[in-house]
């Protein structure tokens, strides 16, 4: 499987949606892991950690999204992301659909999992 870890862009979100050691299970298991440059480092963790563990660095992420069969990320994916998600990729997050109706139906429509 194709995994993407984009960078968070909801504001004060410093976290990323794997760590280092996370990703190298990951790739140990058989996976591809590509994660967005610079994505890590709010979180303490280098791009170097992540192409030790095994990573792909991609520069942005536009790129992670059209490349990775799965998502992962901390929070739920805001409107500029809305677009970039594709019919019958996983979307490994935190989801508050009750709150945010836009999301909801941004979901709905990509066909996402």
């Amino acid at each position: 499987m194709k995994i993407g870890i984009p960078s968070e862009t909801k504001p004060q979100e410093a976290r990323v949606g794997i760590t280092p050691s996370g990703a190298q299970t990951l790739v140990a298991d058989g996976n591809k892991v590509y994660i967005e440059n610079g994505a890590g480092i709010n979180s303490g963790f280098s791009d170097n950690d992540y192409v030790k563990s095994g990573c792909i660095i991609l520069n942005s992420a536009q790129e992670i999204f059209s490349i990775a069969d799965m998502i992962v990320k901390v929070k739920e994916p805001l409107p500029s992301e809305y677009s970039l998600i594709k019919k019958n990729q996983i979307i490994f997050t935190y989801f508050h659909f009750a709150s945010c109706e836009s999301l909801t139906k941004a979901m709905i429509k990509s066909q996402a999992v």
